[in-house]
């Protein structure tokens, strides 16, 4: 019945428009995305890394063999978040630039509605927890826009990073739509406790917990992105040592333990064969004695952060059974892309020096050893490992052959799949998880959100696998494409190309192979089927053109740079006044290969008064202005290598003007300290900031977790700190391969 607006309530009639309700037997829903995890990484699926966790959700489930992602983090969250393709919903690479093409703005288009967006309207509450980045990170700042924000885009409650990456010690945390301060003794040590996934794991059962609390009946979306296994890799120091003998072998041998398990699990069929190894990558007998220790030790920092992920999976199973809402739960576990091809042949321990020209020698390598996976590191697999991880596919993250887009996925729901360790072989991509996910729940995609028509969607609802295992795989044309790297799957064939940087479109060689018979292209029919293989190139641009893949792009360093000039524009001074929050790092001053000035303003109390002025980084790289011992220091941080100063008399008490001046000379960088406006000391180094600053961000006031220089965190100024100005020359000199490098390195 309408309500009746008469003139007193005895006229009148009231009316009670009824709350959206649960559809009928849909169930909760929890996606778990891991973050650069290989083919074979999970237990499940061949690895002898431990996560028992992820293998009993596989145990009463489904294990997909088939399951395809977009090689890149921002492309395959676009495409899981939106069930379209990503280049047609505006994130063809990377949400760290928008190239001025509809397919290429680093942000998901509103006509693009997220599945949180979708579940709203049908009583769902939406968490999203960890890895965000399908957002510009230059609108990643106080001001946003947070239109793109997790909670701009259907989500109830956000709990992550906004980046690609961030330090698993002293990470880069957004509570809702501001940033926060990581939980006291975040950083410090192995010691100190913290570590990200547990603490996103802990959110996430916080919000789980009070939504059970307030009304358990109420179906629920939480979307858990976990940082592991992105660089860097961080985990407790008894998990990695845990690891060093079981990949003492060598990635050649581990590939083949692998096969083999994979073979007996059914993973892949009877027959398969490992394929060469890939370029750049030696035989494990050729390395040294040394090299091999280095290797095996950064790759048993890998497997640690993923063991010690599933530890905390289990945890949050645990309480999702002791709430009663396991069995009412649709449970999803995959991987974003493959494993990374980003740490080079050799790996790194601190990836902040190479990025700023300063060589980390093999042997310097070595001598960090023990330090691998902790605080002060920025640890990342060797090619080799990489390589392991995604046996039996060929090639890596970024590109589209199996080793870049072939990916697990896991599923399990109690009430709904009545498969138990079963293994699924259809061919489903990214886009195809949103219209399964919905006809699971039993509702259409919406036509308008928010007063926008919708696109259509584009993916293909893989339901009927769930219950059936000879269900047919999508049938339509699926491409791919990153960085010009191309691919088309269709009816069981694939045509793809790796595409050299910088090279001519319509010189990259096509390969063709039928995927029902070659699980891991490895016998590439080409030559024997040129008309098929061509009209499969004819689709790919049929389909490029459909989906905005157009132009193709293989630019890093324009795109990169282009970016920052249009943020930054003309402006070459900022303000920042005490009591202002945390500053992301894509936001703060550019000081990059040029002359800058930064000047507090603070009151000295007298020879005691200490701390922070101004920090931007953390301890693997970034820089910080600071009193200790009464006198003005400026920290340089290079990848850990300090280009310390102090100033060559004590501060003296009252107002005073404390800074520095960094003056670029014919390469070199020149840095004078600065007491009321007077000199007071200096360095002359080659090293600085030539693509890089850091990951984390910047404050004023204190460095708040992770120490740039040679202090305990927060070491906040204990005397009054009115604000700091920072003043650009515009003489900046960026080189534009290697700023790119380092960002997509990032990635």
């Amino acid at each position: 019945m309408t309500h009746k607006i008469g003139r007193t309530v005895a006229e009148s009639q009231p009316h009670w428009p009824p709350a959206p309700q649960r559809p009928q037997g849909a169930p909760n829903i929890l996606v778990i995305l891991f973050d650069d995890v290989g083919f074979s990484d999970f237990g499940c699926y061949g690895s002898p890394i431990a996560t028992p966790a992820i293998d009993a959700v596989a145990g009463r489930g489904l294990r997909y063999t088939g399951f395809h992602t977009t090689a890149m983090c921002s492309t395959t969250r676009a495409a899981l978040l939106t069930g379209r393709n990503h280049h047609s919903v505006g994130v063809g690479c990377l949400a760290n630039f928008d190239s001025g093409y509809p397919g290429y703005r680093g942000k998901i288009a509103r006509e693009a509605g997220t599945i949180a967006e979708m579940l709203r309207p049908h009583g769902y509450r939406n968490y999203m927890l960890g890895k965000w980045h399908v957002t510009p990170l230059t609108e990643s700042g106080a001001t946003g826009p947070f239109d793109g924000w997790p909670l701009g885009r259907g989500f109830d409650r956000y709990y992550g990073f906004m980046d690609a990456e961030t330090d698993q010690y002293a990470p880069e945390l957004v509570r809702d739509n501001t940033p926060v301060d990581p939980p006291v003794g975040a950083a410090g040590g192995f010691a100190a406790g913290y570590h990200l996934t547990a603490d996103l794991v802990d959110q996430a059962i916080r919000y789980l917990a009070d939504h059970v609390a307030d009304n358990a009946a109420t179906p629920w979306l939480t979307w858990l992105a976990l940082g592991a296994c992105h660089a860097p890799h961080q985990a407790p120091a008894d998990l990695i040592a845990k690891y060093d003998a079981v990949f003492a072998d060598g990635w050649d041998a581990e590939r083949e333990r692998r096969l083999a398990r994979q073979i007996e699990l059914g993973i892949v069929p009877a027959g398969t064969r490992l394929p060469a190894r890939n370029d750049m990558v030696r035989a494990w007998a050729e390395c040294s004695d040394g090299e091999k220790r280095l290797f095996t030790r950064l790759q048993a920092a890998y497997a640690a952060m993923l063991d010690h992920a599933d530890q905390h999976i289990a945890r949050l199973l645990g309480f999702l059974a002791a709430a009663g809402q396991l069995d009412d739960t649709l449970v999803v576990i995959m991987s974003d892309n493959g494993a990374s091809q980003e740490g080079g042949p050799f790996g790194m321990v601190n990836a902040m020096g190479p990025y700023n020209l300063r060589r980390e020698s093999i042997e310097e390598k070595i001598a960090r050893i023990d330090d691998i996976g902790g605080p002060d590191t920025h640890s990342n697999f060797p090619l080799g490992w990489a390589m392991a991880a995604n046996t039996p596919l060929r090639r890596y993250k970024q590109n589209t052959h199996g080793g870049g887009i072939r990916d697990p996925l896991v599923m399990a729901w109690s009430k709904g799949i009545a498969a138990r360790g079963e293994l699924r072989p259809q061919f489903c991509h990214a886009s195809d998880l949103v219209p399964t996910l919905l006809d699971v729940v039993g509702v259409a995609p919406p036509r308008v959100i928010n007063g926008v028509k919708q696109m259509p969607i584009e993916g293909t609802s893989f339901a009927p696998s769930l219950a059936n295992p000879r269900a047919r795989s999508k049938s339509k044309p699926q491409y791919f494409e990153m960085f010009g790297h191309r691919g088309l799957v269709q009816g069981g064939w694939k045509a793809v190309s790796f595409h050299p940087p910088g090279a001519p479109f319509d010189s990259d060689r096509w390969e063709l192979y039928r995927l029902d018979r070659d699980f891991n292209e490895v016998d590439d029919l080409a030559a024997r089927e040129p008309e098929r293989l061509q009209a499969m190139i004819a689709e790919w641009w049929r389909q490029a053109e459909r989906c905005k893949v157009l132009p193709l792009d293989d630019r890093f360093a324009p795109r990169f740079a282009d970016n920052a000039k249009r943020f930054h524009g003309p402006r070459n001074r900022f303000v920042f006044h005490a009591g202002m929050g945390h500053v992301p790092t894509d936001v703060a001053p550019d000081v990059r290969n040029r002359t800058y000035t930064i000047e507090a303003e603070a009151r000295i109390d007298g020879p005691a008064t200490e701390g922070v002025l101004i920090a931007h980084g953390d301890m693997t790289g970034g820089y910080s202005l600071y009193v200790k011992d009464g006198r003005l220091c400026y920290d340089m941080n290079i990848g850990g290598e300090h280009h310390l100063v102090a100033s060559d008399r004590p501060v003296p008490s009252g107002n005073r003007r404390l800074g520095v001046r960094m003056r670029r000379n014919q390469g070199r960088n020149l840095a004078t300290l600065l007491i009321d406006g007077e000199a007071a000391g200096g360095f002359d180094t080659q090293h600085g900031f030539v693509s890089f600053i850091s990951w984390s961000g910047l404050d004023i006031g204190r460095d708040r977790n992770s120490p740039v220089s040679h202090y305990e965190a927060p070491f906040a100024f204990t005397g009054t700190l009115r604000k700091v100005t920072v003043v650009m020359d515009d003489d900046q000199e960026i080189d534009a391969e290697k700023a790119a490098a380092a960002v997509l390195a990032r990635e």
